[in-house]
């Protein structure tokens, strides 16, 4: 048996734990960093924030429709957001797993993202790690464009 695919993202955030946490679950601000690319037009940001709820995510590309699906396992505001995490072209049964943990800091929060993934999508590992660098980068400048 092949282990697991661990990848591990770190970004600090001029902003509180609270306010990033939110983040990733209201559709208004999810759909300006979440899985957004610079030329890519969101078409869909549908979010059921609770713990077995679903999110689906598309943004249109140059390359087509990008599909994004999330399946909630853990909200514990503000510190721990688990879910289940599908792009096309997975099939809806080839779930990964990501984890997102954030704690205060004195100048604002830390965020660690883990995604757990199967080793059959080895070859989109560091297409992956890129995607999450960018999206967090795009949570970023969010958090710089919103006051407290």
């Amino acid at each position: 048996m092949t282990a697991p695919i661990i990848l591990i993202v770190k970004r600090d955030f001029a902003a509180s734990a609270e306010r990033v946490f939110d983040a990733w679950l209201d559709p208004a601000q999810a759909g300006k960093f979440l899985f957004a690319t610079p030329d890519g037009e969101m078409r869909t940001v549908e979010i059921d924030a609770r713990v077995g709820g679903h999110a689906l995510i598309v943004e249109r590309r140059a390359t087509g429709d990008a599909g994004h699906r999330l399946k909630y396992e853990v909200i514990d505001r503000p510190h721990r957001l688990v879910f289940l995490f599908a792009a096309d072209p997975a099939e809806e049964d080839e779930w990964t797993r990501v984890t997102i943990e954030i704690v205060a800091t004195g100048a604002g929060s830390a965020l660690t993202l883990t995604h757990e993934m199967d080793p059959q999508w080895a070859a989109y590992e560091d297409r992956t790690r890129q995607g999450w660098t960018m999206i967090l980068a795009g949570l970023a400048t969010l958090m710089e464009k919103i006051d407290d």
